[in-house]
């Protein structure tokens, strides 16, 4: 059995990131739900943590959160894997006019509430 690679971003996407000033020594909260959706997810697929933040903070905020576990790895790299979760991407689907549509009208989701 293929077991699929799946890089999932932290900020926006697993802690409750959004219009507070980002502060490089600390990570916000837990985002409601995130646990079950790693938990789930994590027996389907395997995990890595993508983040432009520092790695010790995050593996540490993996392990204050009981996440560690779901996770095979934190990273900063870009790795094959057969998808990315993350709050701040398009999807390229074959047409770049579109995609320069989609990049001029893009908003995080947290910033459309």
């Amino acid at each position: 059995m293929f077991i699929k690679k799946i890089l999932i971003d932290l900020d926006g996407v697993l802690n409750q990131y959004g219009n507070e000033k980002y502060d490089e020594n600390s990570i916000p909260a837990l985002k409601d739900g995130a646990k079950e959706f790693l938990e789930k997810l994590s027996k389907e697929a395997e995990l890595y943590l993508f983040t432009t933040r520092n790695l010790m903070l995050s593996t540490k905020w993996l392990i204050d959160n009981n996440l560690d576990c779901y996770f095979k790895d934190v990273t900063n790299i870009k790795i094959p894997a057969y998808l990315y979760i993350d709050d701040r991407t398009i999807c390229f689907k074959g047409d770049y006019l579109k995609t320069i549509e989609d990049i001029k009208n893009f908003k995080v989701y947290w910033k459309t509430k």
